[in-house]
């Protein structure tokens, strides 16, 4: 085996949804369900005011005007939390370069070198925490930076090229103390 391999290919939007997955642990992030939950109450207290008045100049008693103005207002505050959340889901993957440009990674006895357009990252073996594989990928897990992912199509029918090529991944990173 060399001391050097590499390979290069395009990512497809399901490559590039992979990597998000394996990046992200969730649809939304902390600062959405943040702001969910601190909005729906103001939002509940607000509908609670609003509709409180409406009733009580319909001349409804202070018993009905309590409880509707309650019910509503709790449906409000759930509505707007769950709107807002599904609002806020992220339906694009990726920064937009990742399937418009061709992506290089070079494997050698230093780390990983990942190209793509006119940005090199360099990553050192012991920044690398896994590498696993699966039957559709091989994805570098790195510390302190985003995952890489390695779609098999990249090698074509060349089985045995993807196999050295994982394997010398996976060689590497244990030598270097992942």
């Amino acid at each position: 085996m060399t001391d050097t391999q590499t390979i290069s290919g395009h990512l497809s939007e399901k490559d590039v949804k992979r990597l998000t997955q394996l990046t992200r642990g969730a649809m939304v992030g902390p600062t959405v369900v943040y702001y969910a939950g601190a909005t729906a109450p103001i939002i509940s207290a607000a509908m609670a005011m609003l509709v409180r008045e409406a009733v009580r100049k319909v001349g409804m008693s202070d018993y009905w005007q309590w409880f509707i103005s309650a019910l509503i207002a709790a449906f409000a505050g759930i509505a707007w939390y769950l709107i807002f959340i599904r609002w806020s889901y992220r339906h694009t993957h990726g920064q937009g370069t990742e399937v418009a440009l061709e992506t290089r990674i070079v494997a050698n006895k230093t780390g990983v070198i990942v190209a793509r357009g006119d940005i090199e990252t360099r990553i050192g073996w012991k920044s690398i925490r896994r590498v696993s594989v699966d039957r559709k990928s091989i994805a570098i897990l790195v510390t302190g930076a985003d995952a890489i992912v390695i779609p098999h199509k990249w090698f074509g029918k060349d089985k045995e090229a993807r196999i050295a090529f994982a394997d010398y991944l996976k060689e590497k990173a244990t030598e270097y103390g992942s």
